[in-house]
């Protein structure tokens, strides 16, 4: 099944969920975004960050989902059918449960990773006022073939920062868990 035959110039969740296929799909304010198929070095490294994470989180109150895994992101209080934006990020860190249902997570997650797989503009511009707008609290993007990550955190004002900019050699102090590191040199495995 190829992608649906798109009539309209914004969609909701409501429609994206009655879409019979098995490509993947984002709507971010209604637009519909396709999604690439992941590379080897984004597959890499999209399992190793979440082994990473998987082990600190063991017995602890947040959890870390991998793609693909709906990120609903409401405006206001709107019901799930009239949502307009849903992404499935690489990986997300959700530390209120409330948020999680059978769809998969409403509300912003903690911490969100997106890693690079064709269109870096959308990683860099579109989600990153996105998950600011939706108070993401940390936001890495990985570019697996450059072997970095650019980490965004909230500050004091509710807007991202300047950002931490890391290589494979470095390591990665996680802003929401003050004891968790993440050696990029096992991130990006040769």
């Amino acid at each position: 099944m190829g992608m649906p035959a798109l009539k309209k110039e914004k969609y909701t969740y409501g429609d994206y969920v009655s879409w019979e296929t098995d490509e993947r799909f984002e709507l971010i304010d209604g637009v519909v975004y396709n999604l690439a198929a992941p590379s080897k070095e984004h597959q890499d490294a999209s399992r190793e960050l979440l082994t990473e994470f998987n082990i600190y989180l063991r017995g602890k109150k947040c959890i870390v989902y991998n793609a693909p895994f709906d990120v609903r992101l409401p405006k206001g209080n709107e019901v799930d059918d009239d949502v307009d934006t849903v992404v499935q990020p690489d990986l997300a860190v959700i530390c209120d449960k409330t948020k999680l249902d059978k769809a998969g997570c409403r509300g912003a997650p903690d911490l969100i990773v997106e890693i690079v797989s064709q269109d870096v503009s959308r990683d860099l511009k579109d989600k990153f006022f996105l998950y600011e707008k939706h108070k993401v609290k940390e936001y890495w993007v990985v570019h697996p073939v450059d072997k970095t990550v650019i980490v965004f955190k909230t500050g004091n004002n509710n807007q991202y920062g300047r950002p931490d900019i890391y290589s494979s050699k470095d390591t990665i102090k996680v802003g929401i868990f003050p004891d968790l590191e993440i050696d990029l040199n096992k991130v990006f495995i040769e």
